[in-house]
Formats: structure tokens, C-alpha cells, sequence
């Protein structure tokens, strides 16, 4: 372990010792949302989230218009389109920044880094796993926990050094995608995944299966559903590195320079990345991964200037940020618990309205985000008011608080 030094940035002196960037938080609960705005299309899909495996066509953002040009196939290829892979990489963006503000703090404390923060991706990492084995296949905690002790041993490098891994996981991620993309470009069309659709047992799992098969489909297919955070390692990695960069940067700082930044990243961000996404996005599945895993992440530096944009102009203390900035607060019970509600909803073991409901595609599934989101949104801040903390964030508080004595002791040395 090695004792930091505080960065001496202009961005990190502007944002203060100790102040929350209130930025940070609207933008976490935004991002929550928007990964539901994604996810939420596994729950109720025909197979549910087997169709990962199984149907990976229809994880195309325009797959459906292509297959059904109609009015219907239309409103879920641009609701998709709007989401997919955007609000991961903000997510992983915002991980990254997190990740600094950790080490900024442990610097202005005297505490050897990573000192504890080991015992926090453990924990990140274990929640993550408790999270794919018992609600959702997507889970994203368990690559976040392994990339971010990566970044935590970076933080202790230079900035040149820091430099060269970020883009060279960018390249390396960008080979990654073009030979995934060769691969799926020359496959037979009998063998182009969702070929066949998903099998009718994995169907009926899904819609009349008992809550325990689900579990143990997902534990026989781990290794096929643990696939994105692997394939995306680069990527990951790179967004990581770019959100400490971005906020040493004072890129999400309430000052001219924070505003200069994130008026840049909105105009390219949108302005390159909603054209090349759409592109990408017509011309057909075969680039789903340079939808998803490219263009995707342009546009969500582009996502992140506009909320930004939008917060400089608004009431920052009007109800709707405020519920923004409470459930970004409570983040991480706010992506576990939203797929919890959701599973519960479209499953056979719960609600069953995936099978139910599945003539009204894809207006159902729509609304289905809409009240979740309403919902989390509505109970946020008096959740916060009443507890202090998200569920989920006060169990990590509580466990990391019994780490023994001996790690400790460094992490709070001055």
C-alpha cells in the first residue's frame, strides 16, 4: 500500500474538501433509470433474460422496426435505441469518478491507499455475485468490483502512466469489437444467433417456472451470461480512468470551468454520437457490439453534458432534481431493488405479466419503466429523510465497519 498525495488539480480545489457535487448525484439517479430503461426489455421479453443466450437479435436496438416496420416496432427501437449501452458506460463513468472522490478523501486524511477500499470492492464484488445468482443475469457490480481494484492500484501511478493503460484498453477494446463484429458478419445465416429463437423450455421457465429453476438456469449458463463484463474489460476500463480524469478535471463542478467542459462533451457527444449510433443501429444486428459497446459510449458523454446543461438552468432545489439527487444517493439499492420489482413483476413465480401482457408490446413495457421509475423517484428522498442511506448502502457501511482492526488501522492513520 502506498499513502496518497492530494491531487492538486484545479478541478478537484474547486469542488472543496468534503462538498458533495450535488451534479454527481442527479446524474447517478439518471443513470439507475436508464440502465432500467434497458434491462427492462429482458424482464419482458419472450424467454426473458435467457434471450441473451439464446436471441441475441433482439438486443439490436432496431431489430424490432426491421422485423416490424410498423408503428409499434418504431416506438421500441427508438425507446431502445435511447438507452442501450448509453447509461452503462455513464454508470461506469460515474464509478470511476466515485473512485476518485475515494482517493481524494483518503489523501486529505493521511490513510494508505487502497487500504481499505479492498474490503469495498470485496464487498461490491460479493453483492454483485448474490445479485446475478438470485435476480438478474445483467448484473454489472461483479465487473465494476474487478476493474475498479485495477484503477484503485492506478491512482497510485502517474498521470502518464494512467494515460497509457486508458488508451491502450480503448484499442485493445476496439480490436475486441471488430473481431466480435468479423465474427458475426460471416457467420452462416443458419447459424447467426437468434436463428432458431429461444428454446420452449427456456420459454416456460420463464413464464410458469419455479423461482428456484430460475436461479439454477442461471448458475448452468454462468458462463455464457457472465460474457459482457469480459468482453467489455477494456471498456470498462477505460470509462473508469476517463471519469477520474473528467473529475480532476472539474468537469462536474458548479463553476465556468465544469460548464466549459460538459458544454464540449454535450456537442460532441451528441453530435458525433447520435448520428454514428443511429447509423450503426439501421444497418442491421450484425453491429450490434459497435452499437452497444462504441457508439453507445459517445453518446453517453453526450447524456452527461446535457443533464449538466439542464441542472445550470433549473431550480436545483425543485423537487424533481431533488428526487434525482436522492435516489443517485441511494444508487446502488436503487439498481438492485428496481430488478428485484421487476422480476417479481414480469415472472411466472410472481406477477406473471411478461406472458400476460405480452400482446400489448411494446407500450406495456414502457409504462412498466415509467411506474418503476415513478416509483423510485417518489420514494427516494423520504426514505433518505427517515434512514439516511439506501438499504443496501447501509448493510456496506455496517459490514466494512467490522473489518479488522489491523486493516484498519492504516486506512486512518494521519
Amino acid at each position: 500500500m502506498t499513502r496518497p498525495t492530494t491531487p492538486g488539480t484545479r478541478g478537484e480545489q474547486a469542488s472543496g474538501a468534503g462538498t458533495r457535487l450535488p451534479l454527481l448525484d442527479v446524474l447517478r439517479g439518471v443513470a439507475i433509470l436508464g440502465t432500467l430503461a434497458s434491462n427492462v426489455w429482458l424482464f419482458t421479453a419472450r424467454g426473458g433474460e435467457s434471450i441473451m443466450i439464446f436471441e441475441s437479435d433482439a438486443m439490436s436496438p432496431m431489430g424490432a422496426f426491421a422485423a416490424d416496420p410498423s408503428l409499434d416496432g418504431l416506438a421500441r427501437g427508438v425507446f431502445f435505441l435511447a438507452a442501450n449501452g448509453k447509461f452503462l458506460a455513464m454508470l461506469t463513468l460515474l464509478f470511476g469518478v466515485g473512485l476518485a472522490i475515494q482517493f481524494r478523501s483518503a489523501a486529505r486524511r493521511g490513510a494508505r491507499w487502497p487500504g481499505r477500499y479492498k474490503w469495498r470492492a470485496l464487498f461490491l464484488f460479493t453483492e454483485g455475485l448474490v445479485h446475478f445468482t438470485l435476480v438478474f443475469a445483467a448484473d454489472v457490480l461483479m465487473g465494476y468490483a474487478v476493474v475498479s481494484l485495477l484503477v484503485a492500484w492506478l491512482l497510485t501511478r502517474s498521470q502518464r502512466v494512467r494515460s497509457a493503460v486508458m488508451w491502450t484498453s480503448a484499442c485493445l477494446h476496439l480490436l475486441v469489437v471488430g473481431l466480435l463484429t468479423a465474427a458475426l458478419a460471416l457467420r452462416p445465416p443458419a447459424e447467426t444467433p437468434g436463428a432458431a429463437g429461444v428454446p420452449p423450455e427456456a420459454v416456460a421457465l420463464y413464464a410458469e417456472g419455479s423461482y428456484l429453476d430460475q436461479v439454477a438456469f442461471r448458475l448452468d449458463n454462468a458462463l455464457l451470461l457472465r460474457a459482457e463484463p469480459v468482453i467489455s474489460f477494456g471498456l470498462l476500463l477505460f470509462m473508469f480512468l476517463l471519469g477520474v480524469r473528467l473529475f480532476r478535471a472539474g468537469a462536474f463542478g458548479a463553476d465556468e470551468t465544469g460548464r466549459r467542459i460538459r458544454t464540449r462533451m454535450l456537442v460532441w457527444g451528441l453530435g458525433v454520437g447520435v448520428p454514428l449510433n443511429a447509423a450503426v443501429a439501421l444497418l442491421g444486428p450484425d453491429l450490434f457490439f459497435v452499437d452497444r459497446y462504441v457508439a453507445a459510449p459517445i453518446v453517453a458523454l453526450g447524456y452527461v453534458g446535457l443533464v449538466g446543461w439542464l441542472l445550470d438552468r433549473v431550480n436545483p432545489a425543485g423537487a424533481v432534481v431533488t428526487a434525482f439527487s436522492s435516489l443517485g444517493r441511494m444508487a446502488m439499492s436503487g439498481y438492485v431493488l428496481q430488478n428485484v420489482l421487476c422480476a417479481f413483476v414480469c415472472y411466472g413465480f410472481g406477477l406473471g405479466l411478461a406472458t400476460g401482457l405480452a400482446g400489448a408490446d411494446p407500450w406495456w413495457v414502457m409504462g412498466l419503466w415509467a411506474a418503476v421509475s415513478a416509483l423510485f423517484l417518489a420514494v427516494a428522498t423520504p426514505w433518505l429523510r427517515r434512514f439516511g442511506s439506501g438499504p443496501l448502502e447501509a448493510l456496506q457501511k455496517s459490514v466494512l465497519a467490522r473489518v479488522p482492526e489491523r486493516d484498519r488501522a492504516g486506512a486512518a492513520r494521519r
